[in-house]
């Protein structure tokens, strides 16, 4: 009988060094006003940008940003609500002050700067992917000139081939045609069916459409404007701000960051840490 008290009291002992324990890793996250408030950590998401984040076969939100997402909640004892929101709904959507995180691989530049500030915690390059048939018509040092591009509404692709197609032109080369979708698995069937040539996305998830394709996607080798990727916060909202970069530095700091990404293949495109960007004098080369 003594024995199994002070085994019960162990047990309560040991609880109660984890609850405190946990009580104090949560307590080196500050909340954001708006977490303190609702107890929800709110994200705006597309929910169709795998490996970052997308329906499963089962209808389960999943991702490394939903994963993430998910750990962040845990860390700051709130409830995660991700708002499944058009990307090219985000900014805006920010600035209008209707949500207060966009969690997607924003790259920044200064005219999204003006509007909204960024938590880095990722990098990726730009590159295309065609079907195996073509891949060989991609050749020479301007591979898009002159092909159909298929690219998603406001994304960095969207203003890159912008400027590809006018490298191509001011050389005597044909334009690039470029098309407007609004989601990457529409551009992926648009592949697939022939409507264009080509998709341009981030490096990260071009290359995980080449794995999950089966082989009917083959990601080109010309990898275009390489920098950090980030999620969008409102300009000047400090306390999200802060939220967010502690609470992913903690997640850097104890495996779980790079445990997530190597999950789906992503490892090689983590960052050294999580940093805050306001304007590009903060954007680090990684």
């Amino acid at each position: 009988m003594t024995k199994n008290l002070f085994q019960l009291a162990g047990l309560g002992l040991a609880a109660m060094v984890t609850a405190w324990s946990a009580g104090a890793f949560a307590a080196d996250v500050p909340k954001s006003p708006e977490v303190e408030q609702t107890g929800k950590l709110a994200v705006a998401n597309t929910l169709d940008y795998a490996p970052f984040e997308y329906i499963d076969a089962d209808g389960k939100q999943v991702g490394i940003i939903i994963e993430l997402a998910g750990e962040v909640a845990k860390m700051v004892g709130a409830e995660l609500d991700v708002q499944r929101t058009p990307f090219p709904s985000m900014i805006p959507g920010l600035a209008a002050g209707r949500f207060k995180i966009a969690w997607e691989t924003f790259s920044a530049n200064p005219e999204r700067l003006q509007q909204v500030d960024f938590v880095m915690f990722i990098k990726a390059g730009i590159a295309a992917s065609t079907s195996p048939e073509k891949k060989d018509s991609f050749a020479g040092d301007m591979p898009l000139c002159g092909k159909r591009v298929g690219v998603s509404a406001g994304s960095a692709s969207d203003f890159l081939v912008d400027k590809l197609s006018k490298e191509c032109t001011d050389k005597g080369e044909k334009a690039i045609e470029k098309s407007v979708f609004n989601s990457s698995t529409d551009i992926v069937q648009a592949v697939l069916a022939d409507r264009v040539d080509a998709r341009m996305d981030d490096a990260t998830a071009s290359s995980y459409f080449e794995v999950t394709s089966k082989g009917q996607l083959v990601v080109l080798p010309t990898l275009y404007d390489v920098a950090p990727l980030g999620m969008a916060i409102a300009k000047d909202d400090k306390g999200t701000a802060d939220m967010m970069v502690a609470a992913l530095a903690e997640l850097f700091k104890n495996g779980t960051y790079q445990a997530i990404l190597d999950k789906y293949g992503m490892g090689a495109y983590a960052i050294k840490e999580p940093y805050f960007v306001g304007s590009m004098d903060s954007l680090r080369a990684e």
